[in-house]
Order: structure tokens, then sequence, then C-alpha cells
């Protein structure tokens, strides 16, 4: 007898439920089921009393598994007819969704990661400093005087007449040896500011400038390091020579050109036919540089080095054009 009951109300609810097309329409069926006032099973509650004593604790939890069974109907109705009024007519919700683009790193970010790794592997620490810069330490301390040709407004982007958007990132290794006493170590890579244009030079661009300041230090420490990096940086055995050349922070100083990685030094169009390719510029710090500093250059002795990171990238992925990896093309950026 009350089993017929239960199963009446069950039959009516899901004919209700099945037909509701709004989220009012659920709640209206909500309410004439499970209501606290004029409820069905309000009411099925209220003949309790006409129940059997025996009976009435397997019909009180009769009630309570059916009000369960309700609720739970009410609430899939409800995720139903909201995600039918959320999605566009024809549109199937069950269907799996589009996998979005995810994002990549950029090839100069890749790039300076990977410098950054080599050399934390040798030892060395990553130091930052300002882009604005004065021109104390972007010139001046690096025994740049003012007649260089470096410091005209052709090749420098000045804000007044002493402060600068930094054209190297030599002035961190000023920074360092002011704040430090040797034995020291450092890259310093970062944003650099210069006048330049074309297919292989842009005005703002990324470098990676080392230091090291030690008792004892040689060239032959310079181009062991330089030969272990590149090495590393294009994972296979290179040649390192050092051309003669000036920079008024070292002394002596030298170009720096590896073995082409393109055509293993054969020759090629990227190398010009020659077999080796132009990568940065290195030397031995000047002892003039250690004056500003207050180093003593009896004591110590120690190298630098500067490499274009822009070059670099160009280079391991094949980039014909710098102006490419700031164009923010989207075709161009999601080969990487």
């Amino acid at each position: 007898m009350h089993q017929e009951r239960f199963d009446d109300i069950r039959a009516r609810f899901a004919e209700d439920i099945a037909s509701a097309a709004s989220e009012s329409d659920v709640l209206d069926i909500k309410g004439r089921y499970t209501g606290k006032k004029r409820g069905i099973l309000q009411e099925l509650m209220a003949s309790l009393k006409e129940v059997a004593p025996e009976e009435r604790p397997a019909f009180g939890q009769a009630v309570n598994a059916l009000k369960s069974e309700l609720e739970q109907g009410v609430d899939e109705a409800l995720a139903r007819v909201r995600d039918a009024k959320r999605a566009p007519a024809g549109l199937d919700v069950t269907l799996p969704g589009l996998r979005p683009d995810l994002g990549h790193l950029h090839p100069i970010t890749r790039v300076r990661r990977e410098i950054e790794q080599i050399f934390i592997s040798m030892g060395y620490a990553v130091a930052t400093g300002p882009e604005v810069e004065d021109a104390y330490h972007n010139f001046e301390a690096l025994n740049t005087p003012a007649d260089h040709p470096s410091r005209d407004i052709q090749d420098t982007f000045y804000i007044t007449p002493d402060v600068l958007l930094r054209t190297q990132t030599s002035p961190v290794q000023i920074r360092t040896m002011e704040a430090r006493r040797p034995p020291i170590k450092i890259i310093a890579p970062g944003r650099v500011f210069r006048r330049d244009d074309d297919v292989s030079h842009s005005p703002m661009f990324f470098q990676v400038e080392g230091l090291v300041v030690d008792r004892g230090i040689t060239m032959a420490h310079l181009k062991g390091t330089l030969t272990h990096f590149y090495g590393a940086l294009f994972h296979r055995d290179v040649e390192v020579r050092f051309r003669p050349s000036f920079f008024p922070f070292t002394e002596p100083s030298a170009e720096t050109d590896l073995t082409c990685v393109i055509c293993g030094g054969s020759g090629c169009a990227v190398c010009k036919r020659t077999g080796w390719l132009e990568i940065g510029g290195c030397g031995m710090v000047d002892p003039a540089v250690f004056g500003f500093v207050g180093i003593d250059p009896e004591a110590y002795t120690g190298f630098a080095f500067g490499l274009g990171i822009d070059r670099i990238a160009m280079l391991k992925y094949g980039i014909d054009h710098i102006r490419h990896l700031y164009d923010n093309d989207v075709r161009f950026l999601e080969q990487f």
C-alpha cells in the first residue's frame, strides 16, 4: 500500500521534471514536491500518524530516501536547464572543448636562460643593474674618455647630459666591484640600448657580459672559459680564436671568433665563406678600471667578455633578421 504511493510520486515527479524547460519550472516542481509548507513529501510525512506504530520507522526511512532521490533529480534538472541557457541553440555542450593555445618561451628568453645555466654550472653568479644609468658608471668608470665616439649623441640615448639608457651591461661590473672585493665571478645579462638599426642590429637588444677578478687570472683562463661555454651552448666541439682589438676598459683586448656552427668551418653564406663567426669582444680588465673601484691592480687581474644574446639566438635558430625577434608575429613565435 505505502510502496504504491511512493511509486506514484516517483512517476509523477519524473514526468514533471522531464518537461521542465526553465529554471523557474524546476523550482516550481521542487516546491510542489519537497516544499516545507505544502510539498507532497511534507503531506506524506504528516500522514505518518495514520501508519501502524510498528510500520512507522520503515515508513519514515522510505520518505527520507524518496526526498533524497527527488532532490538529486532537481539538482540535475537545474544543471541541465542552466547549461542549455548558456549554450547557443544547436550547440552540443557534451562535446569536449577546444584545447587552448599554450604560450611558449621567446627565443631570446630561451637562449638567455641557457646561457645563465651554463655559467652557473661553472660557478658564476648572475648580477643585475639599472637600465637607466649615469654617465659615470656607463662610461667614465669604464675608462671611456669624454671624447670617445661611443659617447656621442649619434650612438647613445641620453635622457639628460648625465643620465642615459645604458649602452652595455658593463656598468653592472663596475657596481659589483664597488660593492664587493675579489674574488669576483659574475655574468650580467640584460637589455641595452644604442642608436643602431639594420639586419643584425636593433636600437634595443640583449647582452650578457662576464667578469672574473682574482689573483693570477690570465688570457688563458679567458680563452678556456669561452671555449667551454660555446661548446656547451651549441652542443658541439668548437674552436675559439682571438683577434687583436681595442676596448677602453680591457687591455689587451680581442674580438672573439668561433668555428661556424652552421657549416662546421667549411665555409657558408652565414660565415661569409670564412669558416669563422664573429661572436663578441673580450680582454683583460684594464688596470685603470681597477683604479675607479679601489682594487689593487698589482695584486689582482681579471678578464671580461661581452656577447650579444640576440646574435646567439639568430645563430642557434637560423633567424635571418633581428627584427623577427621583436615584431611579436605569432606565426614566428609559435615555432618556438
